[in-house]
């Protein structure tokens, strides 16, 4: 009989690997928490199959964004899309646990349900700090009342919303950015909104409904965009507003408005800007400001003001008088855009050499680049690049972007015959 002895294996020494701990996993709750917020909602979800341990990780995060890049839908059901999309919803803000700081909605397919509101109510139990929401389709979606008690918002962004607080309201005491699109909303509750913020930084308005005087009062406001159709703006206590860029979204009549109304908008407009740094003028903005009296040179000049953006019309004696006024204002101006906007019919006095008279006051020392851009060619246009050359003895740079090709070999030629102040300005041309 034969004895088979076994030989004795050595131990298995524990691998590096194994010894070592996870360390992911081991991660301050903050951190882990930073981790999945930069996720979206779906991946974060899906990281409580890698262990037990990481089952409910998600349920902390403080961010949950709710957009088109956290689901990806087969099916072309709307119905089935919508109901499927409550139920994620739903689902993540049953489980969560703990504080909500940011909640953002903003999905293509869905409408402005009364789901929302249910969310809404949920977060506002919370010590939230920015809301989005972004209702792309339906009718203007009305936030319940429950929006306006969170006190602790930062942030609040609201897409094609109707604008109704209770009457309690007093106003978002620790708000800083406002962004209003789409919106509907009443003269006195946009008043009293822009006013009851006393902590508001930044506020951006595109178009909107039932507001056509625009009163902002706000003494913290650095950042102002707005963009729509109204009748009038002016600003009140914001003194340390220093961004601007403002768009009116339809022609005016200067003829009719001017029967009604001599007063200055220029004057108005700039008295409580006192140290504005960047300005953009866009659409028919310089048409409003042109209405009444324009004064050869603002009499608070704007020191500050270093970019200046304006869109013109050429041809327009009383824009081209708005606009000399506001380039002799800006004595430390560095950087001008001139965005050209034809007309092809218009009622207003038409000036082609406006800019050929002597405007030898208008000395822009620090003028360093220029953007001209939408021209076609004519006098007026040229004659502004001419006079600009020829008084910018710092000028470093001028890009030129005709609006279409046509006749771009002569504007080519003009532009290089044109005398130069400066022996550093360089001629750069652009193809439409």
């Amino acid at each position: 009989m034969s004895i088979v002895i076994k030989q004795r294996e050595p131990s298995r020494l524990p691998s590096k690997t194994d010894a070592e701990f996870d360390r992911i996993s081991n991660l301050p709750g903050h951190v882990i928490d930073q981790i999945l917020s930069r996720l979206p909602i779906r991946d974060a979800v899906r990281s409580s199959v890698l262990s037990r341990k990481w089952r409910y990780k998600w349920a902390t995060i403080p961010c949950l964004v709710f957009d088109n890049h956290c689901f990806n839908f087969s099916s072309q059901d709307q119905s089935f899309i919508k109901n499927k999309l409550v139920n994620i919803i739903d689902h993540v803000l049953l489980l969560h646990n703990g504080p909500i700081h940011k909640f953002k909605l903003s999905h293509r397919d869905l409408l402005g349900v009364t789901d929302i509101d249910r969310w809404i109510l949920c977060i506002s139990r919370s010590s939230i700090k920015e809301v989005v929401l972004e209702i792309w389709k339906g009718q203007r979606y009305k936030p319940p009342s429950c929006l306006f008690k969170c006190q602790n918002l930062v942030h609040l962004e609201l897409f094609n919303c109707l604008l109704k607080p209770p009457l309690m309201f007093k106003g978002f005491q620790n708000l800083k950015s406002l962004d209003l699109q789409h919106i509907t909303i009443t003269q006195d509750v946009f008043e009293k909104l822009i006013s009851s913020c006393p902590s508001l930084e930044r506020l951006t308005l595109m178009n909107f409904t039932g507001v056509t005087n625009l009163i902002i009062d706000a003494p913290n406001l650095q950042f102002f965009d707005i963009g729509g159709i109204f009748e009038d703006v002016s600003f009140l206590n914001t003194v340390h507003l220093s961004l601007v860029s403002i768009g009116l979204y339809v022609n005016i009549d200067n003829e009719e408005n001017d029967a009604r109304d001599n007063s200055s908008k220029l004057l108005r407009f700039f008295v409580n800007l006192p140290h504005i740094r960047r300005l953009e003028i866009q659409s028919y903005f310089l048409k409003y400001l042109a209405m009444g009296y324009v004064p050869s040179r603002l009499p608070n000049l704007c020191v500050d003001l270093n970019h200046l953006s304006i869109r013109i019309d050429f041809d327009d004696l009383e824009e081209n008088t708005a606009a000399l006024c506001l380039l002799r204002s800006c004595p430390n101006l560095q950087e001008l855009e001139m965005l050209a906007r034809s007309e092809e019919q218009s009622s207003m006095e038409r000036s082609t050499n406006f800019w050929e008279d002597d405007h030898w006051s208008s000395l822009f020392a620090h003028l360093r680049l220029v953007k001209v851009s939408g021209i076609s060619g004519v006098k007026s246009e040229m004659d502004f690049i001419k006079f600009l050359l020829s008084n910018s003895p710092v000028l470093e740079q001028l890009t030129v972007k005709p609006a279409s090709q046509e006749g771009e070999w002569e504007l080519m030629k003009e532009l290089l015959r044109f005398r130069r102040a400066s022996i550093y300005a360089e001629v750069i041309y652009l193809d439409p």
